[in-house]
Formats: structure tokens, sequence, C-alpha cells
């Protein structure tokens, strides 16, 4: 796998409509596969490698949550998280997955996910990247974490079912007290129509009508995070879509000041998951330009900021930049 190959920001992926129904074809085939949820074992814990990140965790957590746990067997703080999060992944009864990643078995997808310190653990809903934490918690702030995850989840349309073989009396709620016997457990509030909308819309490659659905969200909720995020990223779909990607890349070396030529491979750097690349890129333009020219360069890479969480280290890592060149 060449980690540099695929976004974790999953609507990014400008394969997702060519790969739709190869998705579904493999989420029918997956009750019958080692490792997935509904194997003889289970299948809610499972490892992961550079070989197999792809298929395991980019894409079943399209239909599944995934939770990573990176992990090294030298690190003592990951032997007193590991058990916790497997006991959880237990109790969910495959609501979720929890996909272990060794980190010194391997290191190209260490890399791809900028790991500096382990325990660490992050979740990926929907091809995207859910910030998480570091170090081992313990359980209850854990478990608190997963039912934000869990929300999000359902807020980006997912249809989570109740977890198979969990008992009330041992479920918690959102405050940390203890669930009635028989009570009704909601995982998340209910689900913005528009959100179902779109991701429909994007599985049947209608990218019009999924900006429509965002459109339509932000209107009524204009600072919906999720539905600012959603916009953007079919609109870098669209744009990136309409590009020759070979004469793009031909004109932004023989135009090295043309701030239009330089975007377009922004925009494909950044579909293609070369994040660091595509803001650096447009960083160098705004360095070398200036007037009208700097401003479309920096309006450019602040949209490409909105592709990703806002504190992600990259997009801090290039603000930081961006503050210092114009201040």
């Amino acid at each position: 796998m060449q980690p540099r190959d695929f976004s974790l920001y999953g609507a990014v992926d400008l394969s997702a409509r060519q790969a739709a129904a190869q998705r579904r074809q493999q989420a029918a085939q997956a009750p019958s596969e080692p490792g997935h949820p509904a194997s003889a074992d289970g299948g809610v814990v499972i490892d992961v490698t550079e070989e197999t990140f792809n298929t395991d965790v980019v894409e079943r957590s399209r239909t599944t949550p995934v939770i990573m746990d990176l992990w090294a067997e030298w690190c003592g703080p990951c032997k007193q998280l590991s058990p916790v999060l497997e006991k959880l992944a237990a109790e969910a009864g495959g609501q979720w997955i929890l996909a272990k990643v060794d980190v010194d078995a391997n290191p190209q997808l260490s890399a791809a996910l900028q790991v500096q310190s382990i325990p660490m653990v992050v979740a990926v809903l929907g091809g995207q990247l859910v910030d998480g934490f570091l170090g081992a918690l313990p359980e209850a702030q854990v478990r608190q974490w997963i039912g934000q995850v869990l929300a999000a989840a359902e807020k980006m349309g997912m249809q989570l079912t109740a977890p198979a073989a969990a008992d009330a009396d041992d479920l918690e709620d959102r405050a940390g007290g203890r669930v009635p016997a028989g009570a009704d457990v909601p995982l998340a509030p209910p689900v913005p129509p528009a959100y179902a909308e779109a991701r429909a819309a994007m599985e049947r490659g209608d990218l019009d009508g999924a900006a429509k659905a965002f459109e339509q969200e932000l209107q009524a909720n204009p600072a919906d995070p999720v539905a600012k995020t959603g916009l953007a990223q079919v609109n870098l779909i669209r744009r990136v879509s309409s590009y020759d990607q070979a004469k793009a890349r031909r004109d932004a070396a023989e135009h090295p000041g043309d701030v239009a030529a330089q975007a377009k491979v922004a925009d494909i750097d950044i579909a293609s998951g070369r994040i660091e690349e595509a803001f650096n890129r447009l960083l160098g333009v705004v360095r070398r330009t200036s007037g009208e020219e700097r401003d479309q360069a920096r309006a450019h890479l602040v949209s490409l900021f909105e592709l990703l969480p806002p504190n992600d280290p990259q997009v801090r890592k290039a603000r930081s930049a961006l503050s210092a060149l114009l201040f």
C-alpha cells in the first residue's frame, strides 16, 4: 500500500462513485470472510496491516464505524488501554469494529497517520478520520468518546444497530450514570434528512443532488460543520472531475506564477491524499505573489482547509504558515 495514494477524509475519495457497487458486493460477502463482524468469533477486533488497511478500515468504515488502536509491544500504557478497548468492542457486539495496528510492523501506515505518540486512538467514519486521543484514558472517558463517535456516525447517515448482547444494566448514559433496566437507550439525536440524502446522492454519482442536499441543510443551519465540510468536498470532486490532470500538472510546472494552474494541482493533490503537498503548493504561491493574485491563492488555500477538521494538525500547521506570510 502507498499511504499517500488514499485520503482518509472519505468524501474526497474521487473513486467513490465507481467503487459504490464494489463496496456493496464486499459488504454482502463480508459475513463469510475471516475477521468480519459476522464471523464465528464475532470479528469485532481485527489486526490491520498496511496491505489490509484500505479494505479493513477505509472501505469497512463506509458502513460500520472503525476505531483504530495504534500500539506497540514495548508500550506499557498500550497494554493498559488495549484490554479496555477490546472489552468495549465486545460489549458493542458489532456496532463498531476495533482495528489494532502495530506501529512497529507498519511504519508506512504509521507515517501516513502521523503517529507521534502511542497509544493513539482514532476513529474512521465513512472513510473520514475523526479526532481521537493519546494515552491510556480511564474506561469511563473512553466510553464517553466512543459515544461521541457513534453520534457523529449517525449524523453522517450511518444506520447503527443496538449492541447485539448489551445488558441495559451494564450501559452508562451520556452523563456517566446508570441506565435503568428496560430503558430505551438512544444512540444519538435524530439524523438530519439532508445527510442521508447527500450520502445516497454520492453513492449514485449525483454530485448536484449531494450539493443541493448540503446547501439546503446550510440554509436551515448555517453553522452546521458536517454540511459545510460535505459541500466543500462535493465541490472539490466536481472541480477535479472536470480537470485534465496531466495537462494541469504540465501547466503548473511551466507557469509557476499562474494561480489558477497551481490551484488545480493543489485540488488534485488533496483529493489524492497529498494534503501537505497541496497546502505547501499554495503557500508557495502566496509567498511569490502579491495583490489580487496573492488574495486568490490565499482564498483557495482557505477553502481547502474546510475539507479537513479544523483542528487537524496539517491544517493548523498550514494556517500558521499562512499567517506568517500575510502578517
